[in-house]
């Protein structure tokens, strides 16, 4: 059985990820409406997607997963971030749809795992980063 810790730091991960599933629930919306309507194409259409769902993931995360109070040194280092994790899911895409000829919806799947492990780890360790009491 998991230590009291490690269940709290599961729990976190798993709430940010259940957080996160809304955003991507945005970001795929936008995604798919838009390159069905003809109006992106898919790696345009995912990057303008993963915006609108950073939008949604930072007031979720710090109303649910990390409990903090929004202030403008978590909100420029979450935009970071998130500029961070749009910037690889773009390139994510751009080599899986055109490199390796994947289904835009597939290669999305891909970049969204890639993409939610490292910006959460990013998220955790300095975002949200809790300072260490004395």
């Amino acid at each position: 059985m998991p230590e009291p810790r490690e269940r709290k730091g599961m729990m976190r991960f798993l709430l940010y990820a259940l957080v996160g599933a809304v955003g991507t629930l945005a970001h795929y919306a936008v995604l798919v409406t838009t390159v069905s309507l003809h109006w992106l194409d898919p790696v345009a259409a995912s990057v303008t997607g993963a915006v609108v769902g950073a939008i949604v993931n930072y007031f979720l995360n710090v109303r649910y997963t990390f409990k903090s109070a929004s202030n403008g040194s978590a909100m420029l280092k979450f935009a970071v971030t998130a500029a961070l994790g749009a910037v690889l899911n773009g390139a994510l895409m751009k080599l899986l749809t055109d490199s390796a000829d994947l289904h835009y919806l597939l290669a999305q799947l891909v970049a969204t795992v890639v993409v939610l492990l490292l910006t959460y780890t990013i998220n955790l360790l300095w975002t949200f980063r809790r300072p260490k009491s004395a």
